[in-house]
């Protein structure tokens, strides 16, 4: 794999913080032409750095302003409950992120949620029905301090 120049790591940049911006739009910050611009970032999508587009929700607009983190800890731990567990966890919406653990929990999902009230009933119609889970541990957010999609680089 190619290494990153500088170029190529503003042009990420750019992109994390918006998207939208055109190979015309990028080239234009950056002082080149279009042609390099839009080249570049074609071989960043092919490459992998750039894995998709996504446009980023309000939660509170969209009605999810509660934000649960979960933690799991499993009954057992043989690879056939975990990857069943990791398969089915795939499959509830509601389930923004998960991550397998190394510590004293084994998963960490964060959830999102209109209320309480619905959390409690996807906590009891859905997650509850996932076999092998041993402890369910939620906490609340209550104040959103920092949240971002984009990494560092």
């Amino acid at each position: 794999m190619e290494q990153l120049d500088q170029t190529d790591i503003t042009i990420l940049r750019i992109l994390q913080e918006d998207s939208k911006k055109t190979a015309k739009e990028i080239a234009g910050i950056l002082n080149l032409t279009s042609s390099p611009v839009y080249e570049r970032i074609r071989r960043l999508e092919k490459q992998g750095f750039i894995k998709k587009y996504v446009a980023i929700l309000d939660k509170k607009l969209i009605d999810r302003s509660v934000t649960t983190i979960c933690q799991v800890s499993m009954r057992y731990h043989n690879e056939a409950f975990i990857e069943k567990f990791e398969e089915q966890i795939q499959n509830l919406k509601e389930v923004q992120e998960c991550y397998h653990m190394a510590g004293q929990v084994d998963f960490v999902l964060k959830i999102h949620t209109k209320g309480l009230e619905e959390y409690h009933d996807f906590v009891k119609t859905k997650l509850s029905k996932i076999e092998n889970i041993g402890v369910l541990n939620s906490t609340f957010v209550l104040k959103e301090i920092k949240h971002t999609s984009e990494f560092y680089i």
